[in-house]
């Protein structure tokens, strides 16, 4: 029978054998060449099983750095399509903008520059119904939409926010058959109205006499009358003009600019207050009925008059 407990000396005895051991071997590591080429031999035939043991440990690393990498793509390419979507709505504008900027200088003999507050949203869902054209998104009075906020793509005008509740909007697009958006032909500033047809129909220009100056091709951006779509922003394309007999009007016919079909990421515009400078001249912004006028002071040379300008401005 093994006896249950070690002798102590019998043990200490041992330990010490063992520290003498191997006080030697690593004096005679240090000192004798010859060790150095049975370690070598030793790691030639152990590397095979170090390997095989870390490769449990890199195949974790490897997946972990794989997984950090596709989220940071993804995370990437996010960030990458709202940079796109707001540089699409900025250029869109461009155009328009050298216009109205001449336009305004002359009429008033100062800078104007105006700040627009964009929200991104996704779409939700389409409608349905073949008698309205609306869509919903997911952005709400929780992220500050409010009804009547314009609603983008990165081409167009895609219509404005009907409603809105906590965390969703509904919005009603451009062609539907009760929406109508004041425009203007980019070319010479020629204002109209844009109504809806339906849904897959071209806009109907409206009001316009058949000796207007319109043509095929020319661009219909927002005029910003009415105070709700800042002005600017692409609408559509004229695509047919006809001049029908024994009517005042001509009948004209425009492609929205805006995907309406396509577009999942939208943006909602939130028009902020003017700043007007002209030689440190205070202004007064009186408003009326929805919309921005700029009053003149006193002493300046338009006070004779007192006349009001009403515009919508632009960055």
């Amino acid at each position: 029978m093994k006896p249950l407990f070690v002798n102590k000396a019998s043990l200490n005895r041992r330990l010490v054998v063992v520290f003498i051991f191997s006080v030697t071997l690593f004096l005679l590591d240090s000192h004798v060449s010859y060790f150095s080429s049975i370690k070598s031999h030793l790691a030639t035939v152990l590397y095979p099983i170090q390997k095989t043991a870390s490769i449990p440990k890199e195949i974790v690393i490897w997946v972990e750095d794989f997984l950090d990498s596709r989220e940071s793509l993804r995370i990437r390419n996010q960030e990458l399509e709202i940079e796109n979507l707001l540089n699409n709505v900025r250029l869109q504008k461009l155009d328009a903008l050298e216009k109205e900027n001449h336009r305004l200088n002359e009429l008033l003999g100062s800078s104007f520059r105006l700040t627009e507050q964009v929200v991104v949203a996704e779409l939700l869902k389409i409608d349905s119904d073949p008698f309205s054209q609306q869509i919903v998104i997911n952005r709400g009075q929780a992220d500050d939409v409010s009804a009547g906020q314009p609603v983008l793509d990165a081409a167009g005008v895609m219509g404005q926010v009907m409603s809105a509740s906590r965390f969703a909007s509904r919005v009603i697009l451009l062609t539907d058959p009760s929406h109508s958006i004041p425009v203007q032909i980019n070319r010479n500033g020629l204002r109209s109205i844009a109504t809806g047809r339906g849904f897959s129909k071209p806009l109907d220009l409206e009001y316009l006499p058949h000796n207007a100056d319109v043509r095929v091709g020319d661009l219909l951006v927002t005029s910003g009358l009415g105070g709700r779509f800042p002005a600017g922003y692409p609408v559509g394309t004229i695509s047919h003009i006809d001049h029908p007999l024994g009517k005042p009007f001509a009948e004209i016919s425009v492609s929205p600019a805006a995907h309406l079909s396509t577009s999942q990421k939208v943006l909602l515009v939130k028009t902020i207050k003017p700043e007007l400078r002209n030689n440190g001249e205070k202004k007064a912004l009186v408003k009326d009925k929805g919309t921005e006028h700029i009053e003149r002071p006193k002493n300046s040379e338009y006070s004779t008059e007192d006349r009001r300008i009403e515009f919508e401005g632009n960055e």
